[in-house]
């Protein structure tokens, strides 16, 4: 199972950037998607946006040209580049990888499919103040 960790948390004004990262144990198979996740304490994780090998990136409507995933050259580095955020961006944001056999990156996003799938990390912590 590949080992996740998230780093680049913070707090930060209304309208900064973050940039997250997510360093992976191996490398970026093709047979696999990545992606982020966020989460409310007391509501249901939330699909933020995901990427596969080849660079194809969906993203949640809430984020869509404020946020953008990418992954370095080696493809061991996930990385999501968050600018003129939010108050409501605050929550704790995991990294997650799973196969794409299981689920396309909407499914897994979007429609909880293949979630049993998934190796995530220990989460991020991000916070916007208004």
């Amino acid at each position: 199972q590949e080992q996740l960790v998230e780093s680049g948390g913070g707090s930060v004004e209304a309208g900064g950037s973050l940039t997250l990262s997510c360093a992976a144990s191996k490398y970026f198979h093709s047979a696999y998607y990545r992606g982020w996740f966020r989460q409310v304490p007391g509501l249901e994780r939330e699909g933020v946006a995901a990427i596969g090998s080849d660079g194809d990136a969906t993203y949640a409507d809430s984020v869509k040209g404020r946020f953008t995933i990418s992954q370095d050259n080696a493809k061991t580095t996930l990385y999501l580049q968050m600018n003129n955020l939010k108050p409501e961006d605050t929550a704790m944001y995991y990294c997650v990888a799973w196969p794409r056999d299981m689920a396309s990156m909407s499914g897994f996003l979007f429609r909880n499919e293949g979630r049993l799938w998934g190796s995530w990390g220990q989460g991020t912590q991000v916070t916007v103040s208004s």
